[in-house]
């Protein structure tokens, strides 16, 4: 049995033995097979098997639920998508409103979920604390951030500006320069919710092969090792491992984001530091940093991992001692009293990146192909709207969601943006990455001279929008 315990802390917390479901080991003929049981696949399972229940539904796993992106992240449950500004932007002052408003509704759509199923993950709607904590520059951001998404017609109850007296009330970092709040967040357990969502699909009909790698799949079927599955429709629901089934590879890319946990922490330690309502945090630089507080009170804090030269996946999670102290080193710098706190767990992950920096939920109703992906690191919630909107294009529901401009109806996998040959890929990520750690070392370096920091701070968001 391979070792799926040690793939994060959250499958180590597993109270259930870790057994894999059988193998795909005979033909099926079914109408709708999804590659994948982490989350994009089993939501989609899901609410087809809501709106119709007499769908035949397959789902073909190449180890077992939660063993990628669905049960390695950082549990932040968002109302939110990657790009979304990008996204709304031409849109109508109130087709942008709605849009919003779907959105910012998606951790309340899985609470249902959760209690219908009767699902466990730790569910706790804190929201969010985007934090100026570390340079004063992070503040200027944030508040044009924050400037921009009032422009857009969101006001205080959506976004609100907390200056470091507030902010203090919530989370006390060690230089605030105030923040941001948002209510449309929440944090779960992201094993439990994996595995939880895959026992509640096996109980509507679903059935759920484990230990069958996909080794070829095109429109009307796919192949194991072992076995082919026939249907009317695919969903190749594998984000990160998109390398695996080609073409995808062309369309999302493998990155990594790593992440630490403390033991767990006293409660006089949790006085000092505050997240007591299951609140998310991150502190405004480049360097991508998310933290939250457990139901066990550990600290959980991850940071932007890396990318390997022509889209290799990592299958290597051990952290190196660099990348455990470089994390190590953030949160330190927000709660000092933790500098010297014990690890106990560091992990990693494969996440999809789309070349358009933000997600696409596709149906190519002529082939039978419809797809959810490039999250870009903010899947948990994003996979439940990729999930809804791929059961209503499937079942070709006129909704609310299938009108919405990530999703792209009636074409196949050329409407999207193919991601630059090896080794422009390699280069002009690494030249990114850069400038964004000098960045962030010249400014977090208080005798660091004015003109140097306007300067690293230029470079580094010039190459940011160089990016989209």
């Amino acid at each position: 049995m391979p070792a799926w315990r040690t793939i994060s802390l959250w499958m180590d917390q597993l109270d259930e033995p870790l057994l894999a479901r059988p193998a795909l080991e005979r033909d099926l003929d079914v109408d709708v097979a999804i590659i994948g049981a982490g989350y994009t696949g089993l939501w989609t399972a899901y609410y087809l098997k809501q709106h119709k229940p007499d769908l035949n539904i397959a789902i073909v796993e190449a180890q077992t639920a939660g063993f990628g992106a669905s049960g390695r992240n950082g549990g932040w449950l968002m109302g939110n998508l990657l790009g979304e500004d990008r996204l709304l932007a031409n849109l109508s002052a109130e087709e942008r409103r709605a849009s919003y408003d779907l959105l910012h509704s998606i951790p309340d759509e899985v609470e249902i979920v959760l209690e219908r199923e009767g699902i466990d993950c730790d569910y706790r709607k804190g929201g969010v604390l985007y934090c100026a904590a570390r340079y004063p520059e992070q503040e200027a951001s944030l508040r044009h951030y924050l400037d921009d998404l009032h422009r857009q017609g969101l006001n205080d109850s959506h976004y609100r500006w907390l200056s470091p007296e507030q902010l203090a009330q919530q989370i006390r970092v060690a230089k605030p320069y105030g923040g941001i709040y948002a209510p449309h967040v929440a944090t779960i357990h992201p094993a439990r919710l994996v595995r939880g969502l895959a026992r509640a699909v096996e109980r509507l009909g679903v059935r759920i092969y484990e230990n069958s790698p996909v080794t070829h799949w095109q429109s009307g079927s796919l192949r194991t090792a072992k076995a082919s599955v026939h249907s009317r429709w695919v969903v190749p629901a594998v984000e990160g491992y998109s390398v695996t089934l080609p073409p995808l590879g062309r369309y999302q890319m493998p990155v990594q984001s790593l992440i630490v946990a403390t033991e767990p922490l006293p409660a006089a330690t949790w006085d000092e530091i505050g997240l007591s309502r299951g609140q998310a945090f991150s502190e405004a630089s480049r360097q991508v940093t998310y933290g939250q507080r457990t139901a066990d009170n550990r600290l959980i804090f991850g940071a932007r991992g890396g990318y390997q030269f022509a889209g290799k996946l990592r299958h290597d999670f051990d952290l190196t001692a660099d990348e455990i102290q470089l994390r190590r080193y953030l949160f330190g710098e927000l709660f000092p009293q933790l500098k010297n706190v014990q690890i106990t767990h560091s992990w990693g992950g494969n996440l999809g990146m789309s070349r358009h920096f933000q997600p696409h939920m596709l149906c190519d109703r002529a082939n039978g192909i419809a797809l959810s992906g490039g999250y870009g690191g903010e899947g948990v919630g994003a996979s439940n709207l990729g999930g809804r909107t791929l059961a209503d294009l499937i079942l070709g529901r006129d909704t609310e969601l299938v009108r919405q401009p990530w999703v792209i109806p009636q074409r196949g996998l050329d409407a999207l943006r193919a991601w630059e040959p090896e080794p422009i890929r390699w280069l002009g990520y690494n030249a990114i990455i850069r400038s964004f750690v000098h960045e962030d070392q010249t400014l977090a370096n208080p005798a660091t001279a004015p003109w140097r920091r306007k300067l690293a701070s230029g470079v580094a968001g010039f190459m940011e929008g160089f990016m989209h």
